[in-house]
């Protein structure tokens, strides 16, 4: 972790020196032999989805671990990582990211937040930065301009995932999500994918600040589903899955869902069994040299990997890659990201030229009980071109 010395302003708002390092800049470029590259994390350190952030950030400092060959150093200049806090509201991303770009920040990156990170590559573009997004998937931020880009999965690569994992493309899928652009972005994606295919899409969408779902449930229930796509994200995911199973939601008809981090694994309990898992990533899903050293520097730093790890690994990839090949001039660090092509955490990956989407494999699994918890099992590795998401044309 020494090797990427990264500051760590968190929600204190300073952000301007990096912890342990030079008090300036001057002093840091005598000792390096080169200016060192600020880049803004905005991302959610605190709020509903803090336990996430964690996740991207213990990531992002393995992927600039990784990258810089454990100098933390793109041709001999320090690249430092300011954080600061989203705490999961887009004001107060907004808010920070205008106080970086005042400080002649040309990097962003960060928030697993979708309404974020849309407010984010607004700023972007406005400002004209780069601007590298976190495990925020709302498919809206793929192809929103050209300073944005991605390091996570969006909607439609789960959407895809699952249908693959579907031997009827007939029939009514009933989308329960949370009313939010996340579950807002899923829905669409069912529609653009599995409605595409022919199916009737129907939705159940439950307010983000609902804590009881009995009555949400019976809505599933009621719309005489063949198939139950659910997409949720954070603290009441074990409360509406109990409601599902109380409510025997089950019985009614084939549940997919996406595989959540591993806090999430014995919350489904037995139910895990009976549901077909679409999962972006779990770390013994991918037998690679670039995972495993994902995987061996978070452990080493007392973290564990998880499902939005790799997204902070790969974005740790795209800042040395954008810096290397662009350095200070973001047209150039754009030209250096796109259509490039890499080994990530989950294997070959590669950033589609025309509207900067993420091409990468999925994976489907299934929960095994493990001793008293339950862990998951790959299924199969869905090819990266097979749930390559239609270009967008935002641009």
């Amino acid at each position: 972790m020494a090797g990427c010395a990264p500051s760590d302003s968190g929600s204190s708002g300073s952000g301007d020196e990096p912890e342990g390092g030079a008090t300036t800049e001057e002093a840091a470029a005598d000792e390096s032999g080169g200016d060192p590259v600020q880049v803004g994390i905005i991302y959610s350190e605190t709020g509903p989805l803090a336990a996430y952030g964690k996740q991207y950030k213990e990531g992002l400092e393995a992927g600039l671990d990784y990258a810089t060959d454990g100098t933390g150093e793109v041709d001999g200049r320090p690249v430092e990582l300011v954080y600061r806090d989203d705490a999961g509201n887009p004001d107060t991303a907004v808010a920070a990211a205008k106080d970086l770009i005042g400080q002649d920040f040309k990097i962003l990156g960060g928030t697993v937040v979708s309404g974020i990170a849309l407010a984010m590559a607004e700023q972007a573009a406005q400002n004209e930065v780069l601007y590298i997004s976190g495990p925020a998937a709302a498919d809206a931020v793929t192809g929103i301009n050209e300073f944005t880009f991605r390091s996570g999965r969006q909607s439609l690569q789960d959407v895809a995932t699952a249908g693959a994992m579907l031997e009827d493309e007939g029939g009514k899928v009933v989308v329960l999500a949370q009313d939010n652009a996340f579950g807002q972005g899923n829905l669409a994606a069912v529609e653009a994918v599995l409605g595409g295919e022919g199916a009737e899409v129907d939705s159940v969408l439950v307010p983000e600040d609902a804590t009881e779902f009995t009555g949400f449930a019976r809505q599933v229930i009621d719309a005489d589903p063949d198939l139950i796509f659910v997409a949720w994200a954070g603290a009441t995911a074990g409360n509406m899955w109990q409601s599902l199973d109380q409510q025997d939601v089950f019985d009614a008809a084939p549940v997919v869902t996406g595989l959540a981090d591993s806090a999430t694994f014995s919350a489904y309990g037995p139910i895990g069994e009976r549901i077909s898992f679409l999962s972006h990533y779990f770390p013994e899903a991918a037998d690679n040299e670039v995972n495993q050293a994902l995987v061996d520097h978070v452990n080493e730093a007392g973290g564990t990997p998880d499902l939005f790890t790799p997204d902070g690994f790969v974005a740790g990839q795209m800042i040395v890659q954008a810096v290397a090949e662009g350095g200070d001039d973001v047209n150039a660090m754009i030209d250096a990201l796109e259509g490039w092509e890499f080994e990530g955490p989950k294997g070959t990956t590669s950033i589609r030229e025309s509207d900067h989407a993420l091409i990468q494999p999925m994976f489907t699994a299934t929960l095994v009980q493990d001793g008293d918890g339950w862990v998951p099992e790959l299924g199969e590795t869905v090819p990266a071109d097979q749930v390559a998401p239609p270009e967008a044309s935002g641009r």
